[in-house]
């Protein structure tokens, strides 16, 4: 740690503790500590009218569409009724457009409108001012050993839970 927040992992507040429940009460510390640090749990994310798993929702449609909503689902684990309450707040506000799939018929793909291109840009560039802020101060080398860290999670953990 470099000193420059609040985080602190719990190993030597809980001396009691087992190997297994320190890296378990560690890991769930640095997890509030990084949702407070970047607006994760706010209704808006970014400023916007839109929550995070809304904004996941139009990144995963941005990304891979023409989509549907099952590879939506499979995407992101998310519950298939909260995925059609947001898909169909998105329709009323014009974000997206959704027509059968070619392959069958019973598919409904879904592609962002002009408009909902324009709110993906302006999400993704308020999402990238957020990080360049972040690291601002870190110098060149801190900036490589963080992404290391990250990159390091993320093979170590599985993609998906069991």
């Amino acid at each position: 740690m470099t000193g420059r927040n609040s985080f602190s992992p719990c190993q030597s507040q809980f001396t009691h503790m087992t190997n297994k429940q320190r890296t378990i009460a560690d890991i769930r510390a640095f997890n509030r500590y990084y949702t407070r640090l970047i607006g994760l749990l706010n209704d808006h994310l970014l400023g916007s009218d839109y929550s995070l798993a809304e904004a996941r929702v139009l990144y995963e449609i941005q990304l891979h569409q023409p989509i549907s909503a099952s590879q939506i689902v499979a995407q992101l684990a998310i519950d298939k009724g909260y995925l059609s309450r947001v898909l169909k707040q998105f329709e009323k506000k014009g974000l997206i457009g959704k027509e059968p799939s070619a392959q069958d018929a019973r598919v409904t793909l879904i592609s962002l409108k002009p408009k909902g291109r324009v709110l993906f840009n302006t999400l993704d560039v308020a999402s990238g001012q957020q990080i360049e802020r972040l690291v601002e101060n870190l110098t060149t080398d801190e900036q490589l050993t963080l992404v290391g860290h990250m990159l390091a999670i993320m093979k170590l953990l599985p993609e998906e839970m069991t």
